[in-house]
């Protein structure tokens, strides 16, 4: 007798284990993680954005905008609908869990056609054929049918939806994110055109002056035909450059109020130029931290475990479904005895169904679900290190803008001078026409290339914003991928690749730890 029992604990045993789901893959190598950045920050910078990071460019016009377009966006309205579709998706995954039950109430009026049964009369006892003659039926019924979740498919599916939603959040923190950054990006573009629009003007008087100049010198014999045609090509030239850039900053502003929710008609802005705009500074932690700060390298995290739960319901999917099934109620010719204790009825049953042959479909759902984990381990990894390269990227750009432009700002200076000078001895007779015009074209392309640094560099720094995560932070529970922190080395695991015959993988090894690190805690069943 003993011999029964023991199997059945050791069937018990591994029903419990195939129950279990494995802990997601560790996947990022140790020489992935580099201990600091490389790129040149600013001494006394504040460590990592804050949520509001976009008030630090001074701008209250700028912050109204970011504040429209965080409520009316509608990449961000269709993000948040994503995420409410997650939202359902994992109420209906936990449904799995609980068992369905139907209440069913019937009411049937039936008469039955003389002559078809046989009647006994009370006073004699004798049987005849009896006439025609109408009943009610009532009914109250109830049925629940419930899978018990013994091999953890319904958990595991669950998991996978669970993780479906975070990604799902990460996607919409992620489309916020850029959103505020392109708010951003446009409205300094916008700015900059009127700025070089500006520029252009002035450049325009200033040549028209020079054209009034060659015109009296023309008239009075010191100048010739051809200097007054070579200044009047310049005017044209100059005049000519204003169209593009008037149009180039129409459709800016359109673009602006597209990423606000609103039609372009009527949308505009106030500020003309970049001058008021202040030149904010931040700085990045530990690049492990980074990864707990980025919404996209989030999103591919969860993408990764939603994958791995994928993993664990084609594993569970290979095992027999049990099923238990109920129904009672009260029948009764007349409702009011249909809850009478005679009345009631009901019946129980089980059964479990497992596949015997199905031409390969649950294997080939298995490997599915392993590559799509190897597909997000790759996104995820690559992830990663895109964040990385960002942060390394934004740092350099805005130191490296930062030194062009306190350059150019001394060019322009000097231009400037050069070109009031110029003039002055233009007036006087003292140099010829031609170099007027080298001095002027001299200053206007310093000052147009000016503002394309200008331009860079507070793109730049909102680019950095962005990289740093703009100050999103994930939730330490939310995370499944571990880092280093306090000098801890990374434990790697990576997903064991089954063989194409096989009818169910095999739990998931993990390679030993590394000296004075915590191991994996067992997951639960």
């Amino acid at each position: 007798m003993a011999l029964p029992f023991r199997f059945l604990a050791l069937a018990a045993s591994v029903c419990v284990l195939a129950a279990c789901s494995t802990p997601v893959p560790q996947v990022l190598k140790p020489e992935e993680l580099p201990s600091k950045f490389e790129g040149p920050v600013v001494p006394g910078s504040s460590i990592w954005p804050s949520s509001d990071w976009w008030r630090a460019f001074g701008s209250d016009e700028m912050s109204g905008l970011v504040t429209t377009a965080q409520t009316d966006n509608l990449n961000i309205a269709v993000a948040m609908a994503n995420v409410l579709e997650a939202r359902a998706n994992v109420a209906i995954e936990r449904a799995a869990l609980f068992p369905t039950i139907t209440a069913q109430p019937t009411a049937q009026r039936s008469r039955s056609p003389g002559g078809s049964a046989q009647c006994t009369d009370l006073a004699s006892g004798l049987q005849s054929a009896c006439g025609a003659f109408t009943y009610n039926q009532f009914g109250l019924v109830a049925n629940g049918t419930w899978v018990p979740d013994i091999w953890g498919l319904a958990q595991d599916n669950l998991r996978a939806a669970q993780e479906a939603l975070k990604s799902s959040r990460y996607a919409q923190q992620e489309v916020a994110l850029t959103t505020v950054a392109t708010v951003a990006d446009t409205y300094f573009d916008i700015l900059a055109l009127r700025e070089e629009i500006a520029t252009t003007e002035n450049n325009i008087k200033a040549a028209n002056n020079i054209l009034t100049i060659t015109q009296a010198q023309v008239t009075n014999g010191v100048a010739s035909q051809l200097d007054l045609a070579q200044q009047q090509a310049t005017v044209e030239g100059q005049i000519a450059a204003l169209p593009p850039l008037r149009e180039q900053e129409r459709e800016a502003r359109f673009s602006l109020a597209a990423l606000l929710g609103r039609p372009p008609e009527g949308f505009d802005v106030k500020a003309q130029n970049l001058n008021a705009l202040k030149s904010p500074s931040v700085a990045p932690g530990l690049p492990s931290e980074l990864l707990e700060r980025r919404p996209d390298v989030a999103e591919a995290e969860a993408n990764l475990a939603n994958a791995h739960a994928n993993v664990d319901a084609a594993r569970a999917a290979f095992f027999p479904q049990v099923s238990l099934t109920g129904s009672g109620g009260y029948a009764s010719t007349a409702i009011s005895s249909l809850l009478w204790g005679s009345s009631f009825e009901w019946s129980l049953g089980a059964s479990a169904l497992q596949t015997v042959f199905d031409g390969g479909k649950l294997i080939g759902e298995s490997d599915l679900a392993k590559a799509q984990q190897q597909n997000m381990i790759a996104n995820y990894r690559m992830a990663v290190i895109s964040a990385f390269q960002g942060v390394e990227d934004s740092l350099g750009q805005v130191s490296n803008y930062a030194d062009e432009q306190a350059a150019l700002e001394k060019e322009v200076a000097a231009s400037a001078n050069a070109f009031r000078i110029s003039e002055l001895q233009y007036r006087e007779g003292i140099v010829a026409l031609l170099t007027v015009l080298q001095a002027q074209q001299t200053l206007f392309t310093a000052e147009n290339q000016l503002i394309v640094v200008k331009l860079s560099r507070f793109q730049a720094e909102a680019g950095l914003y962005e990289a740093l995560g703009g100050g999103w932070v994930e939730k330490p529970k939310d995370a499944t991928q571990k880092t280093t922190t306090a000098g801890q080395p990374l434990l790697v695991t990576t997903p064991a690749a089954a063989p194409a015959n096989a009818t169910a993988p095999a739990p998931a090894q993990t390679q030993s730890p590394a000296p004075g690190s915590t191991p994996p805690q067992p997951a639960k069943g």
